[in-house]
């Protein structure tokens, strides 16, 4: 059995049959897995120093000099590398007195800091799949991001307590600005308006209290009031629309959670996309205090937007950017400053970030080339082991060898 690193499902019931240069057969791959696990034989990088081929030693070695010689360096990434890295990636960045933050500022981290924290309560996916009857997708499209949610966990399994599943003791819920892949198969679908989520929850709120909602039609929303406060265990699933929509009035969110486990248990596990984006944000946690946006230069780790990538593209004097491709995913302002620092790239494929960094240090791949751990998007550990050999060195040891050279 193999691990698939193509998302944060980790589904861990991969089977694999290898031949030369390839696979024979896969089983249980989805079309996403399975285009993952493909890469391993896609455009991979080398080592690079200004544009030219180098060792990989000599590329370690110059990388552990930028560092050395910066004042302000950011370390950048960390949703698509193991447990293991991550840690030894804090180390690195507290002994460099570095910023270091990954990409949730811009999509789920006011959300993964309440789940962590316990102010949102929250489940495991193998709860959802014995015990749910109502799954509720808001501004996510799992059928697309996370293929193998449905059938996997939420809707189409059989649990221990939900043996009739879909046809009869499941239902699914989207709330979204469009009619996704997600919505075809839903039982109920309530399309709002960009940045309408706020008036939404308020609607179903005011249902819930027994008043006339403002939002919508009313009928469908009563009926939904009607159905969430005939749940048995209910599961949310908010995804980065939801985020973007409600901004800075995630009290709402936190306020309608609380008013519906007053009546009924209704747990949130936050669609994360990146197969270990909530490791980071975990372990940066238990270290710091916080779960993102965090500078070690002062006598005690800080945290703000001062300490977000944003800021820090604009004053850093070097960046390391691993388990990430910044230049193509974030903000055009952020990735265009950031593309004029010496950059080193810890990558086992090429992307735009690896072509423009002053180093590239190839990584063997997680899940397939390393073993590891990660944190799948409800929390629960997940250990992989390599299926495939090769002599590059996994991130760990990378950072490792540049935390003993700084």
């Amino acid at each position: 059995m193999a691990v698939c690193t193509g998302c944060s499902l980790l589904c861990d019931d991969i089977e694999v049959a290898l031949k030369a240069g390839g696979f024979d057969k896969v089983k249980n791959l989805c079309r996403k897995g399975h285009s993952h696990f493909q890469t391993v034989w896609g455009e991979r990088t080398g080592p690079v120093v200004d544009g030219q081929e180098v060792s990989q030693d000599q590329a370690i070695e110059r990388a552990a000099e930028i560092l050395k010689d910066a004042k302000r360096p950011l370390l950048l990434g960390w949703a698509n590398t193991s447990l293991e890295a991550q840690s030894v990636g804090i180390d690195l960045a507290r002994k460099l007195g570095a910023t270091i933050d990954d990409a949730s500022p811009f999509c789920q981290g006011l959300l993964m800091e309440r789940v962590l924290t316990g102010k949102l309560p929250t489940c495991t996916l193998d709860d959802v799949r014995n015990f749910a009857d109502v799954s509720l997708y808001w501004g996510s499209d799992p059928s697309n991001s996370h293929p193998r949610h449905l059938s996997r966990f939420a809707y189409y399994p059989r649990g221990s307590k939900r043996q009739k599943s879909y046809e009869e003791e499941r239902t699914m819920i989207v709330v979204d600005v469009r009619r996704s892949s997600t919505v075809e198969l839903a039982d109920m679908f309530f399309q709002v308006l960009p940045g309408g989520d706020a008036d939404f929850i308020a609607a179903v709120t005011s249902v819930l209290d027994g008043k006339i909602p403002k939002f919508g039609d009313k009928k469908r929303m009563i009926e939904l009031g009607k159905l969430l406060k005939k749940t048995e265990f209910g599961a949310v699933f908010p995804g980065p629309g939801l985020v973007q929509s409600l901004g800075g009035k995630m009290d709402l969110l936190d306020g309608l959670l609380e008013r519906l486990n007053q009546l009924v248990p209704f747990k949130v596990i936050p669609v994360v996309g990146h197969y270990n984006a909530r490791g980071f944000n975990q372990l940066l946690l238990d270290q710091t205090g916080f779960v993102n946006q965090v500078s070690f230069a002062g006598d005690k780790p800080a945290h703000g937007p001062e300490c977000s990538v944003v800021e820090a593209a604009r004053s850093c004097d070097a960046c390391l950017v691993i388990g990430s491709d910044p230049l193509s995913s974030l903000p055009f302002g952020t990735a265009g400053a950031l593309s004029k620092l010496p950059t080193i790239a810890i990558d086992p494929c090429r992307t735009l970030t690896t072509d423009a960094a002053s180093v590239v240090i190839p990584s063997a791949m997680y899940g397939l080339e390393a073993g590891g751990s990660a944190l799948r998007m409800d929390g629960v550990k997940v250990g992989f082991e390599p299926i495939l050999e090769t002599d590059l060195p996994p991130d760990e040891e990378i950072l490792r060898r540049l935390l003993e050279a700084v």
